[in-house]
């Protein structure tokens, strides 16, 4: 067992989720260093050394210092994963798993982001249409990816612990219909069974859909 990696997180933070639920499926242990975003924790003069971008999660293993939530879990697998299971070294399946990895940067992440950052961090009072329907063409594109059990053949990778982190905080504000997104619904039914999902993923998940109708309720009665 490694010594403790120090991980900057928040709970509420669908990529340090991700990262530690990679951890817990490679049974490793996390110094948890909670990093309140609401607060600007991140945006603090110590952290912004650590990561000038200024963003969670990040890992401090022993020294060395790995930022976003991609790179930090293809390390810990990398480095401290006893097989290939998560991040198959066949180059083909790989290449499916790093797609996944950029679909969940690039499309889930990046739009629930662009929903939530305006009414969490900006004031805003507005719900746009355009942003939520963007969110369930997400998945409809990850229901139509969906071929196996789960996203890259029968067994669980990267592209799993990643894209739920993201879809799961989805679900918790724009809930998934299983007879639009059956596919979709299955495979989110199938990755929480795992033990450690609750704790890990759907607890915050679930916290951060109640921040975000707490602050749009906030910031609808300061604009009355």
């Amino acid at each position: 067992m490694p010594k403790k990696i120090k991980l900057y997180t928040a709970k509420l933070s669908p990529p340090g989720r991700a990262v530690e639920l990679t951890g817990k499926a490679l049974g490793l242990q996390f110094d948890i260093v909670p990093i309140n975003l609401i607060a600007g924790d991140h945006l603090k003069e110590e952290f912004r050394k650590l990561n000038p971008q200024h963003t969670i999660p990040v890992i401090d293993d022993d020294g060395t210092i790995v930022t976003e939530s991609h790179a930090i879990i293809v390390y810990l697998v990398t480095k401290y994963g006893s097989d290939e299971s998560l991040y198959p070294a066949d180059v083909v399946t790989r290449s499916k798993v790093n797609a996944a990895l950029h679909f969940d940067s690039g499309v889930l992440f990046a739009r629930l982001r662009f929903y939530l950052e305006p009414i969490l961090y900006f004031g805003s009072t507005e719900t746009p249409q355009e942003k939520i329907d963007n969110l369930y063409r997400a998945y409809q594109l990850l229901n139509d990816t969906l071929v196996d059990d789960y996203l890259v053949g029968s067994q669980m990778t990267l592209a799993d612990l990643s894209c739920v982190a993201s879809v799961a905080s989805m679900h918790a504000i724009f809930p998934i219909d299983a007879t639009k997104y059956p596919k979709l619904a299955a495979w989110l039914e199938r990755l929480a069974k795992l033990p450690y999902y609750k704790a890990t993923n759907q607890e915050g998940a679930e916290e951060l859909a109640k921040l975000y109708r707490a602050k749009l309720e906030e910031n609808r009665a300061k604009a009355k």
